[in-house]
């Protein structure tokens, strides 16, 4: 320690010095954290008197960080966790997102990517924005302004995020117009709105209930239905199913997919422009795709929403790629939601099998703690609400979350009962090792 005299003359010792913040701040360097960010830590741990915890202070402030997780809360598309897990890698160079190369002129950025949602919809034209909040409220504000537009009660609905169907409305200009009731509503229902005196329909709207449904003595009015009346039809479908019969899958198509809308056969009903996500069942990035008659379409490209709702390059090119997965009869092997939904039973009774193996010998641990069980896994994000696909999961007593988050790749599980249990369905084979090393530790320490 170091002395100092005080004004008495007598001897005293001074307290030990904290480190200075550009010391502390160098020796956070194994954080990964760059330097400024090191200083802000290494600057609040001294300030804090804290210094002994600077590094898990950094540790802390690294995992605020966007960060890859393994998902094995059997949520397939986990909003939470980003949705449909994607791949995507383009080098860093100039692309034709504006540009002709036909013409060596200007071109539109929903040209590439629409004429491929075009085909795959059998629509006449289709564009993207960023997400599908964003295409229902261009299509709204494009088509109907100032106008009038009957919705089902029982599809006047609030889902994920607040996304409130009326308030969208409202927020586009346009009028809401209720029909029906919240459990039966009719095509003569609609005929009575759009009949009504003082009343401007300027289309009708179906939107799919997304994260809810309802049960007992219920009556919708199909696509089909809706597509006879005098006015446009704009059909929410929500969740981004491509075609009902799911052709890139072997055999029929899953039986948990029964009641959902998808966007083939919504055109080929008749809808006059469909919405839906493209980061849901279709595997895709976050945006919206509208899609259906040439001349709707237009309207909402030469809307001035348009411009603040479009996609950037990255979002283009990632979603081209989706769509030409499609075309190619891909997405069953390359598309990770589908690979996901596409995983037998075997193969994750083999995949728990090699998990527990490899927990039990590389870590020590009594067999008695790790068990497999039948599971349960759902497809998420308000898609197929109330439906769930069989699984397996290894399950142990007690509550493991935070320490199965703490591992350097973090891993995600769910908790029920007081047990802990990692469902397997979404787990892809190549984190497996993740998943031991993660539950290895949290066991060890239990």
């Amino acid at each position: 320690m170091g002395r100092a005299i005080d004004l008495s003359g007598a001897a005293v010792t001074a307290p030990n010095r904290p480190p200075s913040v550009d010391t502390l701040a160098r020796s956070l360097r194994s954080s990964g954290l760059p330097h400024p960010i090191c200083v802000d830590i290494a600057r609040e741990a001294i300030e804090a008197g804290d210094v002994e915890n600077a590094s898990a202070r950094a540790d802390t402030f690294r995992r605020t960080l966007l960060t890859d997780v393994v998902n094995a809360t059997g949520v397939l598309l986990h909003t939470n966790l980003g949705r449909a897990p994607l791949g995507h890698h383009q080098p860093a160079q100039a692309q034709t997102v504006e540009f002709d190369l036909s013409t060596g002129e200007r071109g539109s950025r929903q040209t590439a990517v629409g004429q491929l949602f075009a085909r795959l919809t059998g629509a006449e034209d289709a564009m993207i924005v960023n997400n599908n909040a964003a295409a229902v409220l261009l299509v709204l504000a494009a088509l109907a302004e100032g106008r009038d537009v009957p919705v089902s009660r029982g599809e006047s609905v609030e889902i994920g995020g607040s996304f409130r169907v009326p308030e969208v409305m409202e927020q586009s200009g346009c009028r809401l117009v209720d029909v029906g009731t919240t459990n039966r509503t009719r095509l003569s229902d609609y005929e009575r709105a759009i009949a009504r005196p003082g009343i401007d329909v300027a289309m009708v709207m179906k939107v799919h209930p997304s994260n809810y449904r309802v049960d007992g003595f219920i009556e919708e009015t199909s696509i089909a239905e809706l597509s006879t009346l005098n006015v446009p039809l704009m059909a929410d479908i929500g969740s981004g199913l491509l075609d009902a019969k799911v052709p890139w899958l072997k055999g029929a198509p899953p039986t948990w997919l029964a009641d959902e809308p998808a966007a083939v056969q919504a055109i080929s009903d008749g809808a006059g422009i469909i919405t839906f996500s493209g980061d849901k069942l279709l595997g895709g990035p976050q945006s919206g795709i509208i899609a259906g008659r040439a001349d709707l379409v237009e309207q909402c490209k030469r809307h001035p929403l348009a411009r603040a709702l479009r996609p950037g390059g990255l979002v283009l090119r990632s979603l081209q790629d989706t769509a030409l997965t499609y075309l190619d009869k891909r997405a069953a092997v390359d598309i990770a939601f589908w690979k996901m939904v596409d995983r037998s039973l075997d193969e994750l009774d083999a995949a728990a099998e090699r998990i527990r193996f490899a927990v039990i010998h590389d870590h020590d641990i009594d067999p008695a703690l790790l068990m497999i069980e039948p599971s349960e896994a759902l497809p998420g994000a308000g898609s197929a609400p109330g439906i769930t696909m069989a699984s397996r999961a290894l399950v142990v007593d007690g509550d493991h979350l935070a320490a199965l988050r703490s591992a350097p790749t973090p891993v995600i599980a769910r908790t029920r009962d007081g047990r802990t249990s990692l469902d397997l369905r979404a787990i892809d084979p190549g984190h497996e090792t993740v998943v031991v090393a993660a539950l290895g530790a949290a066991l060890a320490v239990s």
